[in-house]
């Protein structure tokens, strides 16, 4: 199991999983999470990773159907600006392959901010630490496991 499986587990926290094939070709792997398991893309929540002016990650967690408001996370994170993380400096603080970072059980505990839609709903899915695997639980639950922040972060 993934590492964000097992920090669920150990938390004893309610969640359910679902698999799907991944395509490699795939450039948009939130929106083919969504579309493999039939999921409204408003519920399922891509994990980015933002690099502050001063230097430091951030991690932000939006809806696949809005784009990260970059200007937004900025001033929720109390800097002047927030650019996407590279890559592998996302890869190296989360222990994850991109495409396949999951908010939950990452090696390095980052400032996390997660989109006020969430609220919305009773569930959400966001990244089970692979690509192809998606964890179902309550944003409340993550918020409280992730220590993240809700704000407003999406731009549909």
């Amino acid at each position: 199991m993934t590492p964000a499986v097992k920090a669920l587990e150990k938390a004893g926290t309610a969640f359910t999983l679902a698999s799907y094939d991944h395509d490699p070709r795939t450039p948009a792997y939130g929106e083919e999470a969504a579309c493999a398991l039939g999921l409204s893309p408003d519920e399922v929540f891509k994990t980015l990773l933002a690099r502050l002016a001063d230097g430091r990650l951030v991690v932000a967690i939006v809806p696949v159907s809005g784009q990260l408001d970059l200007k937004a996370l900025a001033r929720a994170a109390g800097a002047r600006k927030a650019t996407l993380a590279e890559a592998e400096a996302a890869e190296r603080a989360t222990g994850y392959l991109v495409g396949g970072i999951s908010p939950l059980g990452q090696k390095k505990r980052l400032p996390t901010y997660l989109d006020a839609s969430a609220e919305d709903f009773t569930a959400i899915h966001v990244s089970g630490g692979r690509r192809g695997l998606e964890i179902r639980l309550a944003p409340q639950d993550l918020a409280r496991l992730t220590g993240a922040r809700l704000v407003a972060l999406a731009r549909t």
